[in-house]
């Protein structure tokens, strides 16, 4: 393929994120299945190969799960990395080895199952379909090679007795089964920037882009993998035989991910003047480390340097928990977060207005709990602010018991503002679910509108099945769904064909189809000249001063009635 001419002219960002560039993730196949039907003229082992390589495997096929299995076998990819870097290490309990020796079982029957497959559907790939045998040509690719050689050891261990530590080492040499994923994610990388500076080649990389490709997503990947590696080793850092026994360990996993985590944090910040808004080497700057994602990043990279330099100083051991902070960057790649921040905000002044009502309830109760209860227990409500912490938790029909009225009229208010906090609780939660869902609402109305917009030609094409499938999975609708909004845009299309059903102010602002309603307008009154008496008409329009002069000689043009009316004009 030839390198894509040089893209300098190119506006720095993309435009306004939109349907059509929303969405990240493997494509659901809900749109189109051309493959079913140029299948049924072949015979069933053909169909069966075909259906096989079309519905899994084919990368040029936008509508099918290629990318959900390739993401799931890069993911098993990493989990074999680590558990056998973590079976390698000393003092790992016999238990924890046997279900580590179960899940490298299943591991080699997943990457057998993808060799049977890729090997099975060979002839309908392109890059095998044009040799004589296509299998054999297969078997001689590297990736298939490196396919062969992540199963190939544990099956010889099955029959041949092979070191452990041999095995291992060979074990790791799964990790290059990501190449097949890598070297066209680059290369693909390659030709979008080919000609782009080296800075908008960095924000291609780290942020949403038509730029980005593959290899964005890949990016994206690895940092998920890697805040879900983080955290995970935080909470088995707590466990204190696992700490004792894998404390180097733990510490090498948290270098590493933080030098991960610290070079996308400087990448983001220097190419962030490429994104709309953050102009200026200086204040774009600024206003991006401001930003509430590049804050969660600081936060995820923060308490191991604070620790580093400033343990002789402090102790900062506390800090350590602040680590689980990293899972906050997984926000970035899900839209649920981005949809309940709207909600969050346009639904703030009443949910402000319930938190009120909560502290006033709160405060209220305190007080006369600590009136009726101080002179029988003042130990326990010795003040206000100790009786506000019992009426938290009992406004949050908690009860611990450790805190409770022994007066009548103390628990009279308890029993009150127990069956009061059922109600006052539920505010939030009723306001937050119902604005989330009518928010889902709104977005699907969008997706509607966009239908409509990609139905103007008559023809959904490719691109746009995938972006409508992509915009299906983050709103979570079904392929009955998806068909349903397809058959309400089409309804909407047709009615947007008829002009004579759209009102008169929507028609009035297109030109085009003003004029189109005025031509169907002219050929009525003409129809009408034909089927009327005209000489009736001409005496009943002028005797009673009906139609004024111009309307008249509107309708003598158009019909072509003679200056008396007596009929049309020859």
């Amino acid at each position: 393929m030839s390198a894509m001419p040089a893209m300098t002219d190119e506006p720095k960002t993309p435009e306004p994120r939109s349907y059509r560039h929303a969405g990240r993730g493997p494509v659901p196949a809900i749109v189109g299945d051309r493959a079913r039907q140029e299948a049924s003229a072949l015979n069933p082992r053909q169909r069966l190969r075909r259906l096989l390589w079309a519905w899994l495997l084919d990368p040029g096929n936008a509508s099918n799960h290629q990318r959900r299995f390739d993401r799931a076998i890069a993911w098993l990819i990493g989990a074999n990395l680590l558990v056998t870097v973590f079976e390698a290490t000393a003092g790992v309990p016999d238990a924890a080895r046997r279900w580590l020796h179960l899940f490298d079982a299943i591991s080699v029957a997943v990457f057998a199952i993808e060799y049977a497959l890729r090997l099975y559907t060979a002839p309908e790939d392109p890059a095998f379909a044009g040799a004589a045998r296509p299998r054999l040509a297969f078997m001689r690719n590297p990736y298939a090679i490196l396919d062969l050689v992540a199963i190939l050891p544990s099956v010889l261990h099955a029959v041949v007795p092979i070191d452990l530590r041999v095995l291992r080492v060979f074990r790791l040499l799964r990790i290059l089964k990501l190449f097949r994923f890598l070297v066209p994610a680059v290369q693909e990388f390659r030709q979008l920037n080919a000609g782009r500076s080296l800075r908008q080649k960095a924000h291609a990389l780290v942020f949403a882009s038509p730029y980005g490709g593959r290899l964005h997503s890949a990016f994206d990947f690895v940092i998920a993998g890697c805040v879900l590696v983080s955290v995970v080793a935080v909470i088995l850092e707590s466990v204190q035989w696992v700490h004792d026994r894998f404390h180097l360990e733990l510490v090498a996993v948290d270098i590493a991910v933080v030098a991960i985590f610290t070079l996308e944090f400087c990448l983001r910040l220097y190419a962030c003047v490429e994104e709309e808004g953050h102009e200026g080497p200086l204040l774009g700057r600024l206003r991006q480390a401001r930003s509430p994602g590049m804050l969660v990043d600081l936060l995820a990279i923060l308490p191991f340097f604070a620790e580093a330099f400033l343990n002789y100083v402090l102790d900062l051991r506390f800090l350590r928990i602040f680590r689980l902070l990293r899972l906050l960057k997984l926000t970035r790649y899900t839209d649920a977060t981005r949809t309940l921040a709207k909600v969050i905000g346009r639904e703030w002044p009443v949910m402000a207005a319930a938190a009120f009502i909560m502290v006033l309830l709160v405060v209220l109760t305190a007080s006369l709990g600590y009136v009726f209860e101080h002179d029988a227990q003042p130990d326990k409500f010795e003040n206000i602010p100790q009786s506000i912490y019992w009426a938290v938790i009992t406004l949050a029909s908690v009860g611990y018991g450790d805190i409770t009225p022994v007066t009548p009229a103390g628990r009279a208010v308890t029993i009150v503002l127990a069956l009061i906090g059922i109600g006052i609780f539920a505010i939030p939660a009723a306001l937050l679910s119902s604005a989330f869902s009518d928010q889902l609402h709104k977005e699907r109305d969008a997706l509607r509108q966009e239908l409509f917009e990609m139905l103007g030609d008559g023809v959904l094409s490719e691109e746009e099945a995938e972006i409508l499938n992509r915009e299906a999975k983050r709103l979570h609708l079904s392929a009955e769904d998806v068909e349903v909004l397809m058959q309400e845009a089409r309804r909407a299309r047709e009615m947007a064909a008829d002009l004579s059903k759209l009102p008169l102010h929507i028609i009035a602002a297109d030109p085009a189809h003003a004029i189109e309603h005025f031509k169907s307008l002219v050929c009525d009154i003409r129809k009408l000249g034909l089927m009327a008496d005209h000489a009736r008409f001409a005496a009943l329009a002028r005797a009673d001063g009906r139609l004024t002069e111009a309307e008249w000689r509107a309708w003598a043009c158009i019909c072509g009635t003679t200056a008396d009316g007596g009929g049309p004009a020859a």
